[in-house]
């Protein structure tokens, strides 16, 4: 519609009110009984009521828009009248409360026709009045009772409410009063609560969605997974359908203190505007707040809900129609990153395969990009693969870290010291998390069962052998965090307790890009027995619990284990890989000694280093911590580090382990033992 005809048909209908409010002091003036009352300035006179009609300022619409209603076209006002279902007595009664925020002569000429100067709105009766109406007319009131379609639709405030009926002011919202003038701002009241989501082409078909929407259907779940395109796709379909967006964020609605008002002002922004809603997360209301859910669904308006959580049917009075909204796949992320990254990419960067082990929803990416983007500023030099996946980890939620302990990898292949078998296990590992979207998304190899795209992995061998660094490379190889949980701490002697620890850790673990390292597992993995008491039994509903909830994890997860034989077949059974970490041999203890001691710490020429370990049967954790311990004694003596240093680490670390100091281990070093 042309924005100037839409200004000229609202000021020629407020020309009518005008008319309509002449009419009326004009029959008051004829009915004043005491023109000259000795009260004169407690209100206005006769005589300035004429001079505001007559010599002051009038409603003017400009000569080229001076044509008629039926020949202006479509109009602001005509498609707010025919979005909320007004009438034409609806239409006027409007306007009649909205001229004082066009000329604000009305607000004198209100309060004379009010009597009373101070109430310089319409008042209910005085409404009714101006459109001839009787103030007793039941059909006529019934307009501006609360179910009327100007209240309910939030474009016209009866305040005032202990006041009778007919003394109530009307006022027009200012969000209505700017639409109808031509601006679309959104009202203050909800500008927290929106969401940038729009049309982006290739992330999926809108198709079947948005001939849903153009066959009538206003309430639509997009039920989505981690790194979906549901707010995407569903912006798409409503643009398809001839609708606009407004995305509403349902997390930052879960902690709004009024959120019915807040749902009321977003329906009618979203009609002012001819948009339909796009909310979600849900998954934000679905356990406390399924009321704020239902008043969101029963909004008369397109409506499209996307979520984690399956539909529940309590949520809405309206069935839905129920898709499932795609992940963005590996290619269109990387077309997503091309498009919003300003700069050009370097050519020798795969945005498509360092992008490859991240789930990341549209938004998330250009986020990600941006944030790319300035990170290469700083550094002062191009875009690097670094930079894309320190951008697309700042993409994660917060919620797991209260739940586990995050660790920033620091470590890569070559700090690992294992047996070539185990190094290449590890890398098939990296490559399923990589390429996990085209061998079970793309090629559908892991069909039925509900199970998700995640991959998981048995890490099994003694304390210190390598299992968490291997994790932690695994990570660093990925571009990704390692989040490590502790089960031991996850398990609850209350019934059912255990299970909702678990829960918490895997939903927060679906928000975020990382690798899931669970250590201890066998604490909660053990093997299922037979059910002798309520205790078995509930030992046992936790395993199978747990069992369930890995198959659906979309995620890489990683269970550390010191006792592989304890674990259940069952589980074993449902794992992509089993890598076992044994103790060094006396070769690899030799590596381990070089690195742990590494480059920096000042060294004796005496070190016997194949001594330590051909005689010292130690993993790789241990022969750590001996280095760290020499390293301590030498810094206090202020002198290299030296062989009774290591031996003296080495005794200490026996004391931990509760081993003994045979001469057979230690030999000429024997006597370098204290007491």
């Amino acid at each position: 519609m042309s924005e100037d005809q839409s200004l000229s048909h609202l000021l020629s209908r407020a020309v009518m009110v005008e008319q309509r409010v002449r009419r009326a002091v004009e029959a008051r003036q004829e009915t004043d009984p005491d023109p000259d009352d000795a009260f004169r300035g407690l209100y206005l006179s006769d005589e300035r009521v004429r001079r505001l009609l007559d010599e002051g300022r009038r409603i003017v619409v400009p000569e080229f828009m001076t044509e008629s209603a039926e020949s202006v076209g479509p109009t602001r006002l005509g498609a707010l009248m025919n979005e909320f279902d007004l009438t034409e007595l609806d239409t006027e009664i409007l306007l009649i409360a909205l001229v004082p925020d066009l000329d604000d002569r009305f607000e004198a000429l209100y309060g004379y026709l009010n009597d009373d100067v101070t109430r310089r709105r319409p008042s209910v009766g005085l409404a009714l009045g101006l459109c001839g109406l009787s103030p007793a007319d039941a059909a006529a009131r019934a307009r501006l009772g609360p179910s009327a379609a100007l209240r309910t639709g939030g474009l016209l405030l009866v305040e005032e409410g202990d006041r009778p009926f007919l003394g109530r002011e009307l006022r027009v919202p200012d969000r209505v009063t700017s639409h109808l003038l031509g601006d679309d701002t959104p009202a203050p009241r909800i500008a927290d609560l929106l969401a940038p989501w729009h049309d982006v082409p290739g992330v999926g078909d809108p198709g079947p969605l948005a001939r849903g929407l153009d066959g009538g259907i206003h309430l639509a779940y997009l039920r989505e997974e981690q790194g979906g395109a549901g707010a995407a796709l569903a912006a798409s379909a409503l643009t398809r359908s001839g609708h606009g967006t407004l995305g509403v964020d349902l997390e930052r609605l879960a902690a709004d203190p009024n959120p019915a008002e807040a749902v009321r002002v977003l329906a009618r922004e979203a009609r002012l505007t001819g948009a339909g809603l796009v909310c979600g997360p849900i998954d934000a209301l679905a356990r406390e707040k399924a009321d704020v859910i239902r008043l969101v669904a029963d909004a008369p308006l397109p409506v499209i809900l996307v979520g984690r959580a399956p539909w529940d049917a309590t949520w809405s009075t309206r069935p839905p129609l129920l898709l499932h909204a795609p992940r963005v796949e590996p290619a269109a992320r990387a077309a997503l990153w091309t498009k919003a990254y300003a700069s050009a990419i370097p050519f020798d960067l795969d945005i498509t395969r360092v992008l490859s082990p991240f789930l990341l929803s549209p938004d998330q990416i250009a986020r990600a990009a941006r944030s790319a983007a300035q990170a290469s500023v700083l550094d002062g030099g191009p875009l690097g693969a670094d930079h894309v996946r320190a951008g697309a980890r700042g993409q994660n939620a917060a919620g797991l870290d209260r739940l586990a302990r995050r660790i920033e990898p620091t470590v890569g292949w070559p700090d690992l010291v294992l047996p070539p078998d185990s190094l290449t296990q590890l890398r098939e590992l990296t490559a399923r998390a990589r390429h996990r979207d085209r061998v079970l998304g793309e090629w559908g190899m892991r069909p039925g069962g509900g199970r998700g795209r995640g991959v998981t992995a048995l890490f099994a061998g003694d304390s210190g052998t390598g299992k968490t660094m291997s994790a932690e490379v695994i990570a660093a190889d990925l571009g990704l965090d390692l989040y490590t949980v502790d089960l031991s701490t996850v398990i609850d002697k209350y019934v059912g307790e255990t299970e909702k620890n678990l829960e918490r850790i895997f939903s927060e673990a679906a928000g975020i890009n990382g690798v899931l390292l669970f250590d201890e597992a066998d604490a909660i993995f053990g093997k299922r027995s037979e059910v002798k008491d309520a205790h078995d039994r509930y030992a046992n509903v936790e395993s199978a619990y747990l069992l369930q909830r890995m198959e659906s994890f979309d995620g890489l997860a990683i269970l550390a284990t010191n006792l592989r034989a304890n674990l259940d077949d069952a589980f074993t059974r449902r794992l992509d890989l089993v890598i076992d970490f044994p103790v060094p041999d006396a070769e690899q203890r030799l590596l381990l000694w070089e690195r742990c001691l590494g480059r920096v710490l000042p060294r004796s020429a005496g070190l016997d280093l194949k001594f330590c370990a051909e005689s010292f049967e130690l993993a790789g954790g241990n022969i750590r911590s001996v280095a760290v311990t020499a390293a301590y004694l030498a810094a206090e003596s202020g002198e290299p580090v030296t062989m009774p240093d290591l031996i003296r680490g080495v005794q200490r670390e026996y004391q931990k382990l509760g081993r003994l100091t045979l001469v057979s281990e230690f030999g000429p070093y024997m006597r370098l033992l204290t007491g």
